[in-house]
C-alpha cells in the first residue's frame, strides 16, 4: 500500500474500530482524524463546536485531512468530513476510500446505545427524533459516501474480505 486508506461513513458506523482492525491486518499505523484534532486544539469537538461553531470546525477538519497527504496509514475520518468543501474528491485523489455502509435503522440502533451527548449534532436527541435525524442526515451524506472506491456493509463483511478488497483495489 503506497497511499493512505481513508474510512468514511456516518457517525457510529465503526470507522475507528474497523480502522484499527484494518491497520493491524495491513501492519500500518492507525490515525483517528477527530482524535488528532482534539489533541491539537486541546478541547473536545463538542466544546469547539460550542465556542467556534460548525463552520470553523469544518475548516479545521479540512486542514487536518489535507495534512494526511502522503501519509501511509489507515485514517478514520469524522462522519461529516467527506461532505464539506471538496473533501471527498480530495480523499479519492489522495488515497483509497472505504465507505462503511449501514442502514438508518442499524445506525439508530448503534447510536441509541452510545452517549449521544458526545456527538454535537445528536445532543438531546433520542427515540424517534434520533431516528428521523439519522435518516435525514444519512440521505444528505450518502451521495458523498457513495463516491468511495470501496463500499462494504461492515456487519456482514469479514475482515479478510475487506483486506482482499483493499489489496485488489491497490493494484488498479
Amino acid at each position: 500500500m503506497d497511499k493512505p486508506i481513508f474510512l468514511v461513513g456516518f457517525m457510529g458506523s465503526g470507522k475507528t474500530t474497523w480502522g484499527k482492525k484494518i491497520a493491524n491486518a495491513l501492519q500500518l499505523p492507525f490515525v483517528d482524524l477527530d482524535h488528532e484534532i482534539v489533541e491539537s486544539i486541546g478541547m473536545s469537538i463538542p466544546e469547539y463546536f460550542k465556542a467556534h461553531g460548525e463552520d470553523n470546525f469544518r475548516k479545521l477538519e479540512q486542514e487536518y485531512l489535507q495534512k494526511q497527504s502522503g501519509r501511509i496509514a489507515v485514517i478514520s475520518t469524522g462522519g461529516g468530513t467527506p461532505c464539506f468543501f471538496d473533501n471527498m474528491e480530495w480523499i479519492n485523489n489522495n488515497g483509497l476510500s472505504l465507505y462503511l455502509y449501514h442502514t438508518s435503522k442499524s445506525l439508530w440502533s448503534r447510536l441509541s446505545q452510545s452517549d449521544v451527548n458526545k456527538r454535537p449534532v445528536l445532543k438531546g436527541l433520542s427515540g424517534d427524533e434520533l431516528f428521523d435525524f439519522i435518516d435525514i442526515k444519512l440521505k444528505e451524506r450518502e451521495p458523498y459516501y457513495n463516491q468511495a472506491h470501496i463500499k462494504f456493509e461492515q456487519i456482514h463483511t469479514p475482515l479478510e474480505e475487506i483486506i482482499a478488497l483493499i489489496k485488489n483495489n491497490d493494484t488498479n
